[in-house]
This record gives structure tokens, C-alpha cells and sequence, in this order.
């Protein structure tokens, strides 16, 4: 699907999670569920509700009809009775008729059913999706990709599988016990007081095994989220793999993954096991129970056999009910915990979130400062402290040095990807902390060190950075980044498909793609995190002109090892231990003899050869 295709899929298409609850997703899988219902689905689970209380409690209203049908059938006398009273054939048409319109019930129930399972499936999926992609980038880097994309997928699955046991199980036995307790009363209160027993006693052992159940179920969620990581982990990296031939080894990981998911799965088996045998031997007290007395009844004189068959069947019906609950539980419990694991995945604040009615950021200009800048990474580790720098609109400033200066961190802290922990950053005068993250983003155009491509066309990839672009804007930001003429000469030309992260392009195409976006982008900012380091010599010389066009009338910030790259700007900072040691033009920083010119001196063609952060 294009990018222009996906623009016009319709917003009520999807569930953002802003508009859901205002804006707050429960924390605990049946007040997720419940709620996404209520305030999503409500008339279709209120068609649910009707159809299946009427389906259950017709065939409930079963045992009443058969007590009629059998009490006629014994007064009835061959011969000197009509062939078939109306004491007959009424009771008859009943039972038959309960058949039938509880199929019908049934059967509307199921496709009502079918226009709401799907939709809050997706709904959930999208719901999660949308409050996941609004993490910081922290939170991606603590996790598996795989695993978040397997809590998203199996928490859109288990709640459309709750939907179904909650109507199509739990409804049914609630409504079956109801309609027996009703039929019962009447009867003889023994039969009340065993059934009201007996439903009490029955939730009262399921809340116990429920919250042991549980506990199992999220386990065996988070262990096979787990595996699904280390799966995809290794399949991503397949190339180092098989470079280091460590196939083997990565097999056997793997594995033990897996054996924790198996070992997870038999302990939440080995107690489903004791859970049925405990379920299995109440039912059957109730049954034995309920017949029991039923026969004693008829034997005292004090009930009919047409009662006793109207007891037999309500037993039938509600040992029916129960044993399907029963066979579900695992289903119910798995799937609860997979919710519950997912939510407790997925559903944690924000670190880094908009304030409440943040005004969009607005860049005429695009100055850029930093006041006081105070900043340490998660572990304590400092990087800025009390860190000033002011770059003025249209301003082109080099950032070099050695590993760990904090030049891609300072980058980072600018696109508000990490918070500040003292100082603040403005642009154009305004504090990136107090506007929106999304206009923050839209005014600042990046081509970082490793371009990541879409597994889509070349020309969604370069259209990705503005969706709305006419053609002709697109083909001329290739032009620009001198890559239209390897598009043309591939087969498709600007359709074809990149491959997972670009993969089916070589390192020098995919840096080119991703300049051709920012090209198209036309943000003020311009932010290049070795933008060239993909490139040959001849190939940079041959962009260099091109990336200055890119340059004109924008605020570029650059981080650079090749230092020809950098040479141009109209000032160089030269950072070390997050502080600025040295800074100014290329010619001033090498008349002072520092450490920008030992550097200079010991390039090849202006590259330095250790790696940034």
C-alpha cells in the first residue's frame, strides 16, 4: 500500500489511543476489554446480550416444556382419549418451538458476532500500536522489535477469544442457573437451596484457581514474547551470523528460549489438569446430588415423574453449560494473562510525552540554543553539564571528536529524544519541552549514520518525509541526492521494493535515498549524522555540491569523521568529555595548532578512522 493509499484510509477506520477513555488505557485486561466495549461497541454487545440470553433461556425453558409433555403423555389413555389432546400437542409445540427459535437466536447471535469480533480485534491492535509508537526511543532499545510486535498481535487475538467466552460460555451459564433457579422455586426450596449451594460454593473454588491461573498464563505469555525476541534478533542479524559462523550457538540459545516457554507452558498445564479434576468432581456432586433428591421426591410421593424428567433435564442443561465453561477455562485464562502481559508490556508511561494543550513549534528562522544543558544518560553516566551554545538562523556548525564527545548525544537531545535533566533548548526562542512533539519532529529534517528504509517502494521511501508531495518534487529530490539514475537503472525503477531496512540496496544507496528524503522534507533544521559515511570519495565529491544546495537557507548541524565533509561550514566544533574544547572556521581552528589540526594532520583524505557513540 502507497503512502498516498494509506492518507486516504478514513480516521474512524482505526482506534487512536487519544480517543480512547481520554487518553488512558486501563491497566488490567477485563477493565481494558470492558471499557474498549463499552465506549466502542455497546449496541453490538447489547445485540450479543439479547440474542444470547434468548438462545440460552429458550433451551433453559426446555425442562418446563418436557414436565408438561410427560405428565399429559401419562394421563393420556389409548383409545378413549383424542389422538392428540391439545394437553399434548401444546406442550409438544412449545418444546419444539424453543428448539427452533433458539437456533434462530443462536445463529443471529453468531452474526452479530461476526461484524464485532474483527473490529475489536483490530481496534485493540490499533489502540496499542498508537499509544506504543509515542515511546521514547529508550523504550525500543530495552526491547525486543519482535516481542513488542507479538504483544500488540497477541493482545488483539485474546481479546476478540475473551469476546467469545464471555458470550457464547459465561453468558450462557449465568442465564442457564438463572432460568433453573426460576423453574426450581416453585417446585420444592430443597432443589433452590442445592443449586444456590452449589453455584457459590462453584465460584467460590473458581476465584481461587482463577488467580493461580493466572499468574501462570502471564508467564507463559511473557516466555513465549521472549522467544519470539530472540528469534527475530537472530534472524535480523543473520549476515553476522553466518560471517562469524556461530549458527550453532545461536541454535542452542534458541533453544533455551524455547525450553523456558515449554516449561512455562507444562506448569500451566500441569495445573489446568487439577483445575478440570476439581471442576469435573463438583459438577458431578451437583449432578448426583440433584438427581438424588429428585428420586427421593418421586419416591416420597411429594413430585411427579414429570417433575423428575424436568429435573434430569435441567441438570443436563446446567452440567452442560458448566462442562463447556470448564473446557474453556484454559482458553479464558491464557487468554486473560496474555492481556494482562501485553498491557503491563506495552502500557507504561511515557518518558518523554507532550504537556497538556502544547502549542505547535514554529521555526521562520531556525536559531538554535542551548542554555545551562545538563544531561546524564540512564545509568548515571554524565555527558552535559551546564553546556551553552547558541547556532544562529541559517547557521551550518560541524560537530567533531573523539568517541564519546557527545556529539550524537547533543543531536539526539535537540530532536527531544532524550529529556534534559537541567537547562533547556530553544528554537527560535521557543522551549522545545513546552511544544508538541509531532511539530517538533516536522520542523527538523535528519539523515542519520544508518538510514532506515521502509520495506516498501524507493519512491514511498524518498515520499515518506512528505506524503503529499507532487511526482515531480520527488524525482527532483533524487536528482539532487544523485540518485535517480541507479533508481532507473533498477528493475521497476522507483517501485521497486527495498527490502526489510533496505537491505537489496547497497550501503552508498540506502545514504542516498535517505538524503533524497530530507531533500524533500523542506525543514528548516537540517541535522546529518555522518551523512557520507556510506559513500565512496567519488561518490561524496560528487553529492557534496548537492548536499550545499541542501544546506542553502537552512540551520544545518553536522557530525562528521570525514573532516572534508565538515571543512566548508562556517564553524567547527571540536568536543571532548561533553564540553566544547575548541571551535570556529577550518582555517582559524588549524592557525591554532589544537586538536582539531593533530586531528587534521593525521587524516587520509580527511577521515578519521575511530567510530562515533
Amino acid at each position: 500500500m502507497t503512502s498516498k493509499e494509506v492518507s486516504n484510509i478514513p480516521s474512524t477506520h482505526f482506534l487512536h489511543y487519544r480517543h480512547f477513555n481520554g487518553g488512558t488505557i486501563p491497566r488490567h485486561a477485563l477493565a481494558f476489554l470492558f471499557t474498549l466495549l463499552w465506549t466502542r461497541f455497546r449496541w453490538r454487545v447489547l445485540a450479543l446480550t439479547i440474542t444470547s440470553v434468548a438462545g440460552i433461556g429458550l433451551m433453559a425453558l426446555e425442562p418446563l416444556f418436557l414436565r408438561d409433555l410427560v405428565e399429559a403423555l401419562a394421563r393420556f389413555q389409548p383409545g378413549l382419549d383424542a389422538s392428540w389432546p391439545s394437553d399434548i400437542w401444546l406442550p409438544f409445540a412449545l418444546v419444539a418451538g424453543a428448539w427452533v427459535i433458539s437456533a434462530g437466536f443462536n445463529r443471529l447471535r453468531e452474526w452479530v458476532d461476526l461484524h464485532t469480533t474483527p473490529a475489536l480485534r483490530m481496534e485493540v491492535q490499533t489502540c496499542l500500536f498508537s499509544y506504543l509508537m509515542e515511546h521514547a526511543p529508550a523504550y525500543f532499545q530495552d526491547n525486543f522489535a519482535g516481542r513488542l510486535a507479538q504483544k500488540v498481535k497477541q493482545a488483539g487475538q485474546a481479546a476478540a477469544n475473551l469476546l467469545g467466552i464471555l458470550f457464547n460460555e459465561i453468558t450462557r451459564l449465568i442465564v442457564a442457573i438463572a432460568v433453573g433457579v426460576a423453574i426450581v422455586a416453585p417446585q420444592a426450596s430443597i432443589f433452590l437451596w442445592v443449586l444456590l449451594g452449589w453455584t457459590v460454593a462453584y465460584l467460590a473454588l473458581s476465584v481461587v484457581l482463577a488467580r493461580r491461573c493466572l499468574g501462570l498464563s502471564r508467564a507463559l505469555s511473557e516466555e513465549v514474547s521472549r522467544s519470539t525476541g530472540v528469534m527475530v534478533d537472530i534472524l535480523g542479524n543473520s549476515e553476522i551470523v553466518r560471517g562469524f559462523a556461530r549458527g550453532a550457538h545461536e541454535c542452542l540459545r534458541q533453544a533455551d528460549a524455547v525450553l523456558q516457554e515449554a516449561d512455562a507452558s507444562r506448569r500451566l498445564r500441569r495445573f489446568l489438569i487439577l483445575m478440570w479434576l476439581l471442576m469435573f468432581n463438583a459438577l458431578l456432586a451437583f449432578q448426583i446430588s440433584f438427581i438424588a433428591l429428585a428420586i427421593a421426591q418421586v419416591m416420597a410421593g411429594t413430585m411427579t415423574v414429570g417433575e423428575m424428567v424436568m429435573i434430569f433435564s435441567l441438570a443436563a442443561i446446567l452440567s452442560n453449560n458448566v462442562w463447556n465453561l470448564c473446557a474453556r477455562f484454559t482458553d479464558l485464562f491464557e487468554n486473560l494473562g496474555i492481556v494482562d502481559a501485553s498491557l503491563e508490556t506495552l502500557n507504561v508511561p511515557h518518558a518523554i510525552a507532550d504537556l497538556p494543550g502544547a502549542p505547535d513549534l514554529r521555526v521562520p528562522k531556525g536559531s538554535i540554543t542551548f542554555e545551562g544543558v545538563g544531561f546524564r544518560h540512564g545509568d548515571g553516566t554524565p555527558v552535559f553539564t551546564g553546556l551553552n551554545l547558541a547556532i544562529r538562523p541559517g547557521e551550518k556548525v560541524g560537530l567533531v571528536g573523539p568517541s564519546g564527545s557527545g556529539k550524537s548525544t547533543l543531536i539526539r537531545l535537540l530532536r527531544r529524544q532524550y529529556e534534559l535533566q537541567a537547562g533547556r533548548i530553544l528554537i527560535d526562542g521557543q522551549d522545545i519541552a513546552q511544544v508538541s512533539l509531532a511539530s517538533l519532529n516536522r520542523a527538523i529534517a535528519e539523515v542519520p549514520q544508518d538510514p532506515g528504509l521502509f520495506h516498501r517502494s524507493i519512491g514511498d521511501n524518498i515520499r515518506y518525509a512528505r506524503p503529499e508531495a507532487p511526482w515531480d518534487e520527488v524525482l527532483q529530490a533524487a536528482r539532487q541526492a544523485h540518485c535517480d539514475t541507479f533508481i532507473r537503472r533498477r528493475p521497476g525503477g522507483y517501485e521497486a521494493v527495498v527490502g526489510e531496512r533496505g537491505v537489496l540496496l547497497s550501503g552508498g544507496e540506502r545514504q542516498r535515498v535517505a538524503i533524497a528524503r530530507a531533500f524533500l522534507k523542506q525543514a528548516r533544521i537540517l541535522l546529518l549524522d555522518e551523512a557520507t559515511s556510506a559513500l565512496d570519495s567519488e561518490t561524496e565529491h560528487a553529492i557534496r555540491d548537492a548536499l550545499w544546495n541542501l544546506f542553502e537557507g537552512r540551520t544545518v548541524i553536522a557530525i562528521a569523521h570525514r573532516l572534508s565533509t565538515v571543512s566548508r561550514m562556517d564553524r567547527i566544533l571540536y568536543m571532548e568529555g561533553g564540553q566544547i574544547r575548541e571551535e570556529g572556521s577550518h582555517e582559524a581552528l588549524l592557525a591554532q595548532g589544537g586538536a582539531y589540526a593533530r586531528l587534521w594532520a593525521r587524516q587520509v583524505d580527511g577521515f578519521i578512522a575511530d567510530d562515533d557513540e
